[in-house]
């Protein structure tokens, strides 16, 4: 029991400080949640972390949170679960309140619109890095089925703009073909 409280403590104060300093959005958080969790803590191994981030990105709603509830899920359960949602939305509606009560202070701000365009860059770079970590995973395994799912999603996406949407659920359901076709419950 006290351990298990250990757990859920750790996973607030770690989901409550990466939401605090994450800027740019969910596919940030899913970087700095790989390396609290999977390459600090060692909760999760980085295949986990990898199939945990598609749940998220294939859910509803946003990426952090959802993010935050399969992991704290996979490592504590529903309490795990709870105590992530809590955490991740903490600091963001905190800063927004902030943010709404002086936002005409903020909004013509040449020190404040200056650093955001900084921050854009900054998260450019990231999202760029967890783009680079989950294909490399994907690569690492090589399956060659997965390899082509990679690359024409790829292709559907950036040279034929094909709306995410349809290359998620097409990906989804591509993946409950192969689970049916290959016996055992192999991953294929």
């Amino acid at each position: 029991m006290k351990q298990k409280k250990e757990v859920l403590g750790k996973l607030f104060l770690s989901t409550l400080y990466l939401s605090a300093f994450t800027f740019g959005g969910g596919y940030v958080i899913v970087t700095l949640m790989k390396k609290k969790f999977v390459d600090e803590y060692h909760w999760i191994d980085e295949e986990e972390m990898l199939d945990l981030t598609a749940i998220a990105q294939s859910a509803p709603g946003a990426i952090a949170v959802n993010g935050a509830v399969v992991v704290g899920y996979k490592i504590a359960g529903l309490p795990g679960a709870f105590i992530s949602i809590i955490a991740t939305v903490i600091p963001p509606f905190v800063i927004i309140a902030l943010i709404s009560v002086f936002y005409s202070m903020f909004r013509n701000n040449l020190v404040i619109s200056q650093m955001l365009l900084g921050m854009q860059a900054g998260v450019g770079a990231v999202i760029a890095a967890v783009v680079y970590d989950m294909a490399e995973g994907v690569v690492r395994g090589r399956n060659p089925a997965s390899l082509c799912i990679m690359a024409g999603s790829f292709a559907a996406a950036c040279f034929f703009e094909i709306n995410v949407i349809y290359i998620i659920l097409v990906c989804g359901l591509i993946g409950v073909v192969r689970t049916f076709l290959h016996k055992g419950g192999k991953r294929p």
